[in-house]
C-alpha cells in the first residue's frame, strides 16, 4: 500500500510537462502575433505611424 501511495504522489516529470505547456503557449502566441502584424490593417497603421514620425 505504501508503495502505491508513493507512486501516486511522485511528481517526477511534472516540470517537463509544465515546460511543454509553456512552450506550446508561447508558440501559439507567436503565431497569433505574426498573423496580426502581417495583416493589411496593421501594416497600414504602422506605415502611417512611421511616415508621420519621419515628417
Amino acid at each position: 500500500m505504501k508503495r502505491l501511495v508513493r507512486r501516486l504522489r511522485d511528481d517526477r516529470g511534472m516540470t517537463t510537462a509544465e515546460y511543454a505547456v509553456g512552450t506550446l503557449a508561447a508558440v501559439a502566441f507567436a503565431g497569433i502575433l505574426l498573423k496580426v502584424l502581417t495583416s493589411s490593417h496593421v501594416q497600414a497603421a504602422l506605415t502611417a505611424l512611421i511616415d508621420r514620425a519621419l515628417k
